[in-house]
């Protein structure tokens, strides 16, 4: 901590949230995934700038999804449309938290390991966005 800044005035980090077509369902999905509470939904998520926020049930950072129009996927690997950030989640056990996404909705788009302990899955979820599960 810098004691020369005041109290207040650095951030701290709350939140990641992506842009997707419909809040509510993508919420719904990593809800599922990560196996974390689903939030009630209100009408408001439906309108243009609608948001439904995911809270880590032992606190942490928050994942949100907001409306966007005219939202367009990324396209990773091919570069057309760039990913411009993805989410890692940490498993224990790779083949069965990849049968688990896949079975959700995930898309698997790519594999790397490391060493035979360890390495990454990247996947798409339901609306394109990149999010890796990892093992080490």
């Amino acid at each position: 901590m810098d004691p020369t800044q005041p109290a207040g005035a650095v951030p701290t980090f709350d939140a990641v949230v992506l842009d997707c077509p419909d809040p509510a369902e993508l919420a719904r999905f990593y809800a599922r995934l990560l196996d974390w509470p689903m939030p009630e939904v209100g009408p408001e998520a439906d309108e243009e700038g609608g948001a439904v926020t995911l809270d880590p049930p032992r606190g942490g950072t928050a994942i949100g999804f907001h409306r966007a129009a005219g939202f367009v996927a990324p396209t990773w690997p091919e570069p057309r449309v760039q990913q411009q950030l993805h989410l890692d989640f940490h498993v224990g056990d790779i083949e069965a938290a990849h049968e688990r996404a896949v079975a959700l909705g995930a898309r698997h788009l790519h594999s790397h390991a490391h060493t035979s302990t360890a390495g990454y899955r990247v996947y798409a979820d339901p609306v394109g966005h990149p999010f890796c599960l990892c093992w080490w």
